[in-house]
C-alpha cells in the first residue's frame, strides 16, 4: 500500500488539471459564479418543490372541472377531512404551512395520528416591486416579468385539502381541529367523513339509486 503522501503524488501526476490551481486562486479571489451554477435551495421547513426548470411561470387561470372528473374530491387516506366548498382559490404555501401547524397543534394529544395534505405548492409567483410599492395588477406593460416572491397551488372547487387519520378520532376532536385550519384558508370549506359523496364544482353527486329498488323499502346504512 502507498503512504498518504505518494498517494497524493500519484493522484496529481495522473490528474495535473485536478490538484492544479487556477489564476484568480493562486491571486486570492474566487471566481464568480456561473448563472448554471445558482439553483434554488429550500429549509426543511419550508413547503417548496426540490427542484424546478423555470422559476418563473404565467399566472395561469384557476381549473374548473367541465370534464365532469370527481378526482380529489373524496377522502383517500384518513376518516375526517376538509374540501372547498366555495369558488377555487390560489392557496399560498404560507397559508397551507399555518393550516397544517393549527391541525398538528391541536390533535398532538393524540398518539399516532397524522395529517395528511393532499395538495402541494409548486407553482412560482412572481410580481414586480419597485422602491416605494409593489406593483400588482394593472400595471404598464414592459420592464420584464417581476421577481420570484412565494410558492403556490391552484385548487379547484371540491377538492380536499387536508385528511386526518392514522388512528381512531373522535368526531368532535376531529371538526375543531379541522375549523382551526379553515381559518387559515382564503376560500370557504365543509367538514367530510367517509361516506361523503364526490362533489363535481358545487354539485354534489348523490348515488344513483337503481330503477328495481323502492326507495320507501330500503334501508339506508
Amino acid at each position: 500500500m502507498f503512504s498518504l503522501s505518494s498517494a497524493r503524488t500519484l493522484l496529481a501526476a495522473c490528474r495535473p488539471s485536478t490538484w492544479s490551481a487556477s489564476p484568480l486562486s493562486r491571486a486570492g479571489l474566487s471566481p464568480a459564479p456561473s448563472p448554471s451554477s445558482l439553483i434554488f435551495t429550500r429549509g426543511r421547513h419550508q413547503l417548496a418543490p426540490r427542484s424546478v426548470k423555470f422559476l418563473k411561470r404565467h399566472k395561469g387561470v384557476l381549473p374548473v372541472p367541465t370534464g365532469g372528473s370527481t378526482k380529489g374530491t373524496t377522502l383517500a387516506f384518513g376518516e375526517w377531512g376538509i374540501r372547498i366548498k366555495g369558488n377555487g382559490a390560489r392557496i399560498t404555501a404560507k397559508q397551507l404551512k399555518s393550516a397544517d401547524e393549527a391541525l398538528r397543534r391541536k390533535i398532538k394529544v393524540i398518539k399516532g395520528a397524522k395529517v395528511y395534505m393532499r395538495v402541494f405548492p409548486d407553482i412560482p409567483v412572481c410580481i414586480k416591486v419597485r422602491v416605494a410599492f409593489r406593483r400588482g395588477n394593472e400595471t404598464r406593460m414592459g420592464k420584464g416579468k417581476g421577481s420570484f416572491e412565494f410558492w403556490a397551488t391552484r385548487v379547484a372547487p371540491g377538492r380536499v385539502i387536508f385528511e386526518l387519520g392514522g388512528v381512531p378520532i373522535r368526531e368532535e376532536l376531529a371538526r375543531e381541529a379541522l375549523r382551526l385550519a379553515c381559518d387559515k384558508l382564503p376560500t370557504r370549506m365543509e367538514f367530510i367523513d367517509r361516506q361523503a359523496p364526490p362533489r363535481l364544482g358545487n354539485l354534489v353527486i348523490a348515488p344513483e339509486i337503481p330503477a328495481d329498488v323502492n326507495p320507501e323499502t330500503t334501508v339506508a346504512p
